[in-house]
């Protein structure tokens, strides 16, 4: 019997050069971090973006549901960039919120109270 993360819960905190990807159920938590890495300072800027995007939706892959956070306009520029480009990725994004710069762990603590609340709201509109 394989064990697989049930609830799978994931936050990303984005600007526009790093992405910190925060993935937990109730009794596992990992992070990894995906920086944008751009080649030319001056040139090929959106290609880069486009490419640092799609690593971050493929970090996100087998997740069922994702909060955005972080400092600027980066987050809402991926969910735009998902919409177009990664419909599966889209329609997981759960919602998005402005945020400092929290360490991975107070971005964990932070998501987990997001989503016990979530999962309740979720388990409350499904029983009829």
């Amino acid at each position: 019997r394989k064990h697989r993360m049930s609830t799978f819960h994931a936050v990303v905190w984005m600007d526009h050069s790093e992405a910190h990807v925060v993935m937990f159920d109730r009794e596992h938590v990992e992070a990894q971090r995906i920086l944008l890495r751009s080649h030319h300072k001056h040139q090929g800027k959106a290609s880069d973006t486009a490419a640092f995007y799609a690593e971050v939706a493929k970090a996100l892959t087998g997740t069922h549901e994702v909060l955005l956070t972080g400092p600027g306009l980066a987050r809402n520029e991926f969910r735009d960039w998902c919409a177009a480009h990664q419909k599966s990725t889209d329609a997981i994004i759960v919602d998005s919120i402005a945020s400092d710069h929290p360490s991975d762990a107070q971005l964990a603590a932070m998501a987990k109270q997001y989503f016990k609340k979530f999962d309740a709201m979720v388990a409350d509109s499904s029983q009829t």
